[in-house]
């Protein structure tokens, strides 16, 4: 195995999933004692992590799913998804049952997928170059070390969403904040992409 290739991969998924943090954090605030979450949480990292990887593979041996103009659109994904998560929270404002909250819920492994991937429409762009120069050795080794890299930064979400100061702060705002990112999340796909004119 290439050494420069592992480091290039590790560089890459970094550069390209530093966001992914404060997201992951957030997810594993909302789902914090609440039997389950961290495993859902996991499992949605990974499928939606596999879908990039998946669409990025096939464009880089020519293959297209989504034309170019119909990736600025799956900024609707963490919009929606923010505004079902304001709207619940607003609902639940006067809801007197929080030990049942606290105990059931959290984030589903298919929203964590959807936010992961409309998140990633990004990394698609960079990663189809990279693969179709790296040949299939290469892609081989970017694709392991990714998801490697994707349980990484699984524990280092939960590891700031477990810190005390950071865990008292996103307790008492996580649950306005995670709402509030996926909305601005899926704006700013929506808006950087063109999508409705904007």
């Amino acid at each position: 195995m290439n050494l420069g290739i592992v480091g290039q991969a590790v560089g890459l998924f970094a550069v390209t999933n530093i966001d992914d943090i404060l997201i992951l954090s957030l997810f594993f605030a909302q789902g914090a004692g609440r039997h389950g979450s961290g495993r859902r949480i996991g499992i949605g990292q990974y499928l939606g992590f596999a879908a990039i990887l998946a669409v990025a593979v096939a464009a880089a041996f020519g293959a297209t799913f989504l034309p170019d103009s119909a990736i600025p659109y799956l900024g609707l994904l963490p919009l929606a998804l923010g505004l079902k998560a304001a709207w619940q929270e607003w609902k639940h404002l006067d809801n007197a049952d929080d030990e049942q909250q606290t105990t059931e819920g959290g984030p589903q492994a298919l929203e964590v997928a959807a936010v992961t991937f409309a998140n990633g429409g990004d990394n698609i762009g960079v990663y189809v170059p990279v693969f179709a120069t790296a040949g299939l050795g290469g892609m081989s080794v970017y694709a392991i070390v990714f998801l490697i890299l994707v349980a990484v930064w699984c524990f280092a979400g939960r590891f700031f969403a477990t810190r005390p100061i950071i865990a008292k702060a996103l307790s008492r705002w996580g649950h306005i904040l995670l709402p509030l990112v996926l909305i601005v999340i899926g704006l700013l796909i929506l808006i950087e992409g063109g999508a409705f004119g904007l």
